[in-house]
Protein backbone atom coordinates (compact mmCIF):
# COMPACT_ATOMS: atom_id res chain seq x y z
CA UNK A 1 0.00 0.00 0.00
CA UNK A 2 2.79 2.48 1.02
CA UNK A 3 4.65 1.75 -2.62
CA UNK A 4 1.56 2.37 -4.32
CA UNK A 5 0.83 5.85 -2.50
CA UNK A 6 4.65 6.20 -3.19
CA UNK A 7 4.31 5.40 -6.70
CA UNK A 8 1.31 7.72 -7.39
CA UNK A 9 2.84 10.71 -6.27
CA UNK A 10 6.20 10.34 -8.13
CA UNK A 11 3.27 10.42 -10.82
CA UNK A 12 1.84 12.97 -9.90
CA UNK A 13 4.73 15.27 -9.77
CA UNK A 14 5.72 13.83 -13.01
CA UNK A 15 2.88 15.05 -14.34
CA UNK A 16 2.63 18.37 -12.91
CA UNK A 17 6.39 19.06 -14.20
CA UNK A 18 5.03 17.99 -17.96
CA UNK A 19 2.25 20.47 -17.56
CA UNK A 20 4.38 23.21 -16.47
CA UNK A 21 7.05 22.48 -19.23
CA UNK A 22 3.94 22.60 -21.61
CA UNK A 23 3.34 26.29 -21.17
CA UNK A 24 4.34 28.77 -23.43
CA UNK A 25 7.60 30.16 -22.92
CA UNK A 26 9.32 33.04 -24.58
CA UNK A 27 13.53 33.98 -23.97
CA UNK A 28 14.59 37.27 -24.49
CA UNK A 29 18.16 38.78 -25.09
CA UNK A 30 17.95 42.26 -23.45
CA UNK A 31 20.47 44.59 -22.21
CA UNK A 32 19.89 46.77 -20.09
CA UNK A 33 21.42 50.06 -20.20
CA UNK A 34 23.07 51.60 -16.84
CA UNK A 35 24.56 54.41 -15.25
CA UNK A 36 28.44 53.45 -15.05
CA UNK A 37 30.37 50.65 -16.88
CA UNK A 38 29.86 48.92 -20.17
CA UNK A 39 26.20 47.33 -20.14
CA UNK A 40 25.78 43.66 -21.74
CA UNK A 41 23.00 41.87 -23.19
CA UNK A 42 21.76 38.30 -21.52
CA UNK A 43 19.52 36.07 -22.02
CA UNK A 44 16.15 35.86 -19.70
CA UNK A 45 13.36 33.24 -19.55
CA UNK A 46 9.30 34.58 -19.50
CA UNK A 47 6.62 32.40 -19.19
CA UNK A 48 4.21 34.18 -21.78
CA UNK A 49 1.90 35.37 -19.32
CA UNK A 50 4.97 37.44 -18.25
CA UNK A 51 5.88 35.58 -15.17
CA UNK A 52 9.62 35.88 -14.57
CA UNK A 53 11.27 32.07 -14.43
CA UNK A 54 15.25 32.78 -14.38
CA UNK A 55 18.39 34.49 -16.17
CA UNK A 56 20.08 32.05 -18.49
CA UNK A 57 23.30 33.86 -19.38
CA UNK A 58 25.63 36.26 -17.34
CA UNK A 59 28.58 36.58 -19.10
CA UNK A 60 30.40 40.05 -20.06
CA UNK A 61 32.80 39.17 -22.43
CA UNK A 62 30.44 39.90 -25.01
CA UNK A 63 26.63 40.26 -25.72
CA UNK A 64 24.36 37.76 -25.83
CA UNK A 65 21.98 37.75 -29.24
CA UNK A 66 19.71 36.03 -30.82
CA UNK A 67 18.44 33.20 -28.66
CA UNK A 68 16.50 30.28 -30.42
CA UNK A 69 14.37 27.35 -29.19
CA UNK A 70 15.41 23.90 -30.62
CA UNK A 71 12.36 22.41 -32.53
CA UNK A 72 11.90 20.74 -29.62
CA UNK A 73 11.98 23.28 -26.91
CA UNK A 74 15.00 21.40 -24.93
CA UNK A 75 17.65 23.44 -25.98
CA UNK A 76 18.21 27.26 -26.78
CA UNK A 77 21.05 28.16 -28.82
CA UNK A 78 22.49 31.94 -29.44
CA UNK A 79 25.75 34.20 -30.76
CA UNK A 80 27.80 35.71 -28.56
CA UNK A 81 29.02 38.57 -30.26
CA UNK A 82 32.88 39.73 -28.47
CA UNK A 83 34.42 42.71 -30.04
CA UNK A 84 37.26 42.10 -32.42
CA UNK A 85 36.32 38.09 -32.10
CA UNK A 86 34.92 35.98 -34.55
CA UNK A 87 30.92 34.86 -33.58
CA UNK A 88 30.99 31.90 -31.04
CA UNK A 89 28.01 29.86 -30.87
CA UNK A 90 26.60 28.61 -27.56
CA UNK A 91 23.78 27.01 -26.17
CA UNK A 92 21.53 26.35 -23.00
CA UNK A 93 18.77 24.90 -21.82
CA UNK A 94 15.27 26.38 -20.48
CA UNK A 95 15.94 24.89 -17.21
CA UNK A 96 19.56 26.99 -16.31
CA UNK A 97 22.75 25.59 -15.85
CA UNK A 98 25.87 26.51 -16.96
CA UNK A 99 25.59 27.84 -20.80
CA UNK A 100 28.02 25.66 -23.43
CA UNK A 101 30.05 26.92 -26.23
CA UNK A 102 29.34 24.96 -29.63
CA UNK A 103 32.09 24.47 -32.60
CA UNK A 104 29.25 25.69 -34.94
CA UNK A 105 25.67 26.91 -35.21
CA UNK A 106 23.39 23.94 -35.83
CA UNK A 107 21.75 23.54 -39.13
CA UNK A 108 18.61 24.64 -37.80
CA UNK A 109 19.70 27.57 -36.31
CA UNK A 110 21.27 28.99 -39.28
CA UNK A 111 17.97 28.38 -41.17
CA UNK A 112 15.58 29.79 -38.44
CA UNK A 113 14.46 33.40 -39.89
CA UNK A 114 12.21 36.14 -38.35
CA UNK A 115 8.69 34.89 -38.15
CA UNK A 116 5.99 36.48 -40.33
CA UNK A 117 4.83 40.35 -39.00
CA UNK A 118 3.33 42.89 -40.16
CA UNK A 119 4.83 45.99 -42.05
CA UNK A 120 3.92 48.13 -44.40
CA UNK A 121 7.16 47.77 -46.30
CA UNK A 122 6.61 46.72 -49.79
CA UNK A 123 7.45 43.33 -50.38
CA UNK A 124 10.93 44.02 -52.14
CA UNK A 125 11.76 46.07 -49.35
CA UNK A 126 14.69 44.88 -47.24
CA UNK A 127 14.17 45.24 -43.50
CA UNK A 128 17.30 46.28 -41.50
CA UNK A 129 16.12 47.96 -38.71
CA UNK A 130 17.97 49.35 -35.76
CA UNK A 131 17.86 47.94 -32.99
CA UNK A 132 16.03 45.09 -34.23
CA UNK A 133 12.49 46.90 -34.60
CA UNK A 134 11.03 45.68 -38.17
CA UNK A 135 10.39 49.50 -38.89
CA UNK A 136 8.53 51.10 -41.77
CA UNK A 137 10.00 53.53 -44.26
CA UNK A 138 10.50 56.93 -43.16
CA UNK A 139 8.17 59.19 -43.12
CA UNK A 140 5.59 56.63 -45.00
CA UNK A 141 2.93 58.48 -47.28
CA UNK A 142 -0.70 58.19 -47.25
CA UNK A 143 -2.61 55.23 -48.28
CA UNK A 144 -3.63 56.29 -51.98
CA UNK A 145 -4.36 59.91 -53.62
CA UNK A 146 -6.92 62.55 -52.85
CA UNK A 147 -10.05 60.98 -54.36
CA UNK A 148 -8.79 57.77 -54.04
CA UNK A 149 -10.53 54.27 -52.76
CA UNK A 150 -9.06 51.33 -51.35
CA UNK A 151 -10.96 48.94 -49.99
CA UNK A 152 -9.42 45.84 -47.62
CA UNK A 153 -12.48 42.89 -47.08
CA UNK A 154 -11.60 40.65 -44.20
CA UNK A 155 -11.30 36.72 -45.47
CA UNK A 156 -14.15 35.95 -43.39
CA UNK A 157 -16.27 38.52 -45.17
CA UNK A 158 -17.61 40.37 -41.90
CA UNK A 159 -15.95 43.62 -42.28
CA UNK A 160 -14.45 45.88 -44.71
CA UNK A 161 -12.19 48.75 -44.26
CA UNK A 162 -12.21 51.61 -47.03
CA UNK A 163 -9.42 54.19 -47.34
CA UNK A 164 -10.20 57.60 -48.76
CA UNK A 165 -8.92 60.91 -48.67
CA UNK A 166 -10.91 64.41 -48.11
CA UNK A 167 -9.38 66.76 -50.91
CA UNK A 168 -11.02 69.77 -49.02
CA UNK A 169 -9.76 68.63 -45.66
CA UNK A 170 -6.16 69.52 -44.10
CA UNK A 171 -5.85 66.97 -42.14
CA UNK A 172 -5.71 64.55 -45.20
CA UNK A 173 -2.75 66.72 -47.24
CA UNK A 174 -0.45 65.26 -44.37
CA UNK A 175 0.88 61.67 -42.64
CA UNK A 176 -0.01 62.72 -39.47
CA UNK A 177 -2.43 63.07 -36.80
CA UNK A 178 -6.25 63.12 -37.28
CA UNK A 179 -5.23 61.94 -40.99
CA UNK A 180 -7.71 59.23 -41.78
CA UNK A 181 -10.48 60.35 -40.08
CA UNK A 182 -12.64 59.82 -43.25
CA UNK A 183 -11.43 56.40 -43.64
CA UNK A 184 -14.47 54.06 -43.03
CA UNK A 185 -14.84 50.39 -41.04
CA UNK A 186 -17.92 48.12 -42.26
CA UNK A 187 -19.55 45.53 -41.25
CA UNK A 188 -20.81 44.13 -43.94
CA UNK A 189 -23.50 41.72 -42.38
CA UNK A 190 -25.24 44.36 -41.10
CA UNK A 191 -24.54 46.99 -43.19
CA UNK A 192 -23.54 49.22 -39.88
CA UNK A 193 -20.38 51.50 -40.85
CA UNK A 194 -18.19 54.50 -38.93
CA UNK A 195 -15.83 57.06 -40.02
CA UNK A 196 -12.48 56.48 -37.77
CA UNK A 197 -12.74 59.54 -36.87
CA UNK A 198 -15.92 58.85 -34.84
CA UNK A 199 -14.12 55.77 -33.14
CA UNK A 200 -12.51 55.65 -29.59
CA UNK A 201 -8.87 55.88 -29.54
CA UNK A 202 -9.04 57.42 -32.90
CA UNK A 203 -5.21 59.54 -33.32
CA UNK A 204 -4.77 59.17 -37.03
CA UNK A 205 -4.59 56.06 -39.68
CA UNK A 206 -1.70 56.82 -42.77
CA UNK A 207 -1.56 53.16 -44.33
CA UNK A 208 -2.96 49.67 -43.54
CA UNK A 209 -0.12 47.13 -42.23
CA UNK A 210 -0.06 43.79 -44.40
CA UNK A 211 1.79 40.33 -43.98
CA UNK A 212 5.44 40.77 -44.53
CA UNK A 213 4.77 37.23 -46.34
CA UNK A 214 1.49 37.40 -47.48
CA UNK A 215 1.00 41.54 -48.35
CA UNK A 216 -2.95 40.17 -49.52
CA UNK A 217 -3.32 39.45 -46.06
CA UNK A 218 -4.35 43.01 -43.85
CA UNK A 219 -6.03 41.11 -41.18
CA UNK A 220 -5.32 39.35 -37.87
CA UNK A 221 -8.23 37.41 -37.25
CA UNK A 222 -7.68 34.27 -34.77
CA UNK A 223 -10.01 32.83 -32.65
CA UNK A 224 -11.71 36.28 -30.85
CA UNK A 225 -8.96 38.30 -31.70
CA UNK A 226 -9.77 40.31 -34.38
CA UNK A 227 -7.80 43.41 -35.65
CA UNK A 228 -5.91 45.52 -38.49
CA UNK A 229 -3.07 47.73 -37.80
CA UNK A 230 -2.28 51.43 -39.23
CA UNK A 231 0.80 52.94 -39.33
CA UNK A 232 0.97 56.79 -38.29
CA UNK A 233 3.98 59.39 -39.40
CA UNK A 234 4.28 61.69 -36.07
CA UNK A 235 7.27 64.23 -37.15
CA UNK A 236 11.09 63.95 -37.53
CA UNK A 237 11.98 63.22 -33.56
CA UNK A 238 9.13 61.20 -32.68
CA UNK A 239 9.08 58.95 -36.02
CA UNK A 240 5.89 57.06 -36.27
CA UNK A 241 3.38 55.03 -34.88
CA UNK A 242 1.37 51.97 -35.01
CA UNK A 243 -2.48 50.91 -33.96
CA UNK A 244 -4.90 48.40 -33.63
CA UNK A 245 -8.25 48.79 -35.09
CA UNK A 246 -9.92 46.37 -32.33
CA UNK A 247 -12.88 44.93 -34.95
CA UNK A 248 -14.90 43.78 -31.95
CA UNK A 249 -14.96 47.50 -30.48
CA UNK A 250 -14.66 49.18 -32.35
CA UNK A 251 -11.89 51.37 -30.98
CA UNK A 252 -8.68 51.90 -32.13
CA UNK A 253 -5.53 51.03 -29.34
CA UNK A 254 -1.89 52.35 -29.73
CA UNK A 255 0.95 50.09 -29.76
CA UNK A 256 3.35 51.93 -28.93
CA UNK A 257 4.41 55.87 -28.22
CA UNK A 258 6.37 55.29 -31.12
CA UNK A 259 7.23 52.20 -33.60
CA UNK A 260 5.42 48.83 -33.04
CA UNK A 261 5.47 45.85 -35.46
CA UNK A 262 2.62 43.21 -35.33
CA UNK A 263 4.00 39.71 -34.62
CA UNK A 264 1.20 37.29 -34.97
CA UNK A 265 0.77 34.10 -32.87
CA UNK A 266 -0.75 31.58 -34.96
CA UNK A 267 -3.64 29.56 -33.10
CA UNK A 268 -3.79 32.50 -30.64
CA UNK A 269 -6.09 34.90 -29.58
CA UNK A 270 -3.15 36.98 -29.05
CA UNK A 271 0.20 38.16 -31.00
CA UNK A 272 3.35 40.46 -29.93
CA UNK A 273 4.82 43.80 -30.54
CA UNK A 274 8.48 44.66 -31.02
CA UNK A 275 7.98 48.33 -29.54
CA UNK A 276 10.05 50.99 -29.84
CA UNK A 277 10.11 53.76 -26.91
CA UNK A 278 12.18 56.77 -27.77
CA UNK A 279 14.28 58.64 -25.26
CA UNK A 280 13.76 56.83 -22.20
CA UNK A 281 15.61 58.12 -19.14
CA UNK A 282 18.26 55.94 -18.29
CA UNK A 283 18.19 55.20 -14.43
CA UNK A 284 20.60 57.57 -12.28
CA UNK A 285 21.59 59.59 -15.37
CA UNK A 286 20.45 62.69 -16.47
CA UNK A 287 21.08 60.73 -20.30
CA UNK A 288 18.09 58.84 -22.87
CA UNK A 289 18.15 56.49 -25.11
CA UNK A 290 16.11 54.97 -27.81
CA UNK A 291 14.94 51.05 -26.74
CA UNK A 292 13.16 48.47 -27.89
CA UNK A 293 11.57 45.72 -26.02
CA UNK A 294 9.12 43.18 -27.15
CA UNK A 295 5.69 42.79 -25.24
CA UNK A 296 2.36 40.61 -25.16
CA UNK A 297 -0.86 41.68 -26.20
CA UNK A 298 -4.33 39.50 -25.73
CA UNK A 299 -7.98 39.96 -26.71
CA UNK A 300 -8.67 42.28 -24.89
CA UNK A 301 -5.68 44.42 -26.38
CA UNK A 302 -3.72 44.65 -23.15
CA UNK A 303 -0.34 44.01 -22.75
CA UNK A 304 2.72 42.56 -21.07
CA UNK A 305 6.21 43.42 -21.38
CA UNK A 306 8.89 40.57 -20.59
CA UNK A 307 11.77 43.44 -19.10
CA UNK A 308 11.89 44.83 -16.04
CA UNK A 309 9.87 47.54 -14.82
CA UNK A 310 10.85 51.16 -15.36
CA UNK A 311 14.19 50.31 -16.80
CA UNK A 312 16.19 51.83 -20.61
CA UNK A 313 16.61 48.48 -22.67
CA UNK A 314 17.80 47.35 -25.92
CA UNK A 315 16.39 44.38 -27.43
CA UNK A 316 18.70 42.11 -28.89
CA UNK A 317 16.57 39.20 -30.55
CA UNK A 318 13.53 36.47 -28.98
CA UNK A 319 12.46 32.95 -29.34
CA UNK A 320 8.87 31.54 -27.98
CA UNK A 321 8.32 27.82 -27.79
CA UNK A 322 4.85 26.94 -27.84
CA UNK A 323 4.18 23.27 -27.35
CA UNK A 324 1.23 21.56 -29.24
CA UNK A 325 1.35 24.46 -31.72
CA UNK A 326 2.44 25.13 -35.16
CA UNK A 327 5.00 25.85 -35.81
CA UNK A 328 5.89 25.48 -32.25
CA UNK A 329 8.50 27.97 -32.54
CA UNK A 330 8.49 31.99 -33.02
CA UNK A 331 10.83 33.74 -33.50
CA UNK A 332 12.46 37.13 -33.96
CA UNK A 333 15.88 38.21 -34.64
CA UNK A 334 18.01 41.21 -34.22
CA UNK A 335 17.71 42.40 -37.47
CA UNK A 336 14.64 41.73 -39.29
CA UNK A 337 15.63 39.23 -42.28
Amino acid sequence: MKVTSRLLIVAAFLLLAINLRAASEIVIAIRYLQAEGTSHSHLYLYKDDGKFLRQLTNDNSGQDVDPVFGPEGEIIVFTRETTGSPLEFWSVRPLGGDAMKLDSAPEWYEQTKTSNYFTNREPTESATPEAGSPRPSTSPGPAGIMGERRSYKAPDGSVEVILRLDPTDPDDQVNGERHGKHYVLRYLKTGIQADFGTLPGFFGAAEILHERQNPDHQFLLDGLLRVAFFGLHLNSTDGDTSFALDLNGPRFVRLSPNWGAPVPLPGESAFLTLTENRYVPIPGTTKTANCSYIEHWDVQLQKIRYARPKTAAIFYGASVYRPERTPAVITIRQKAD
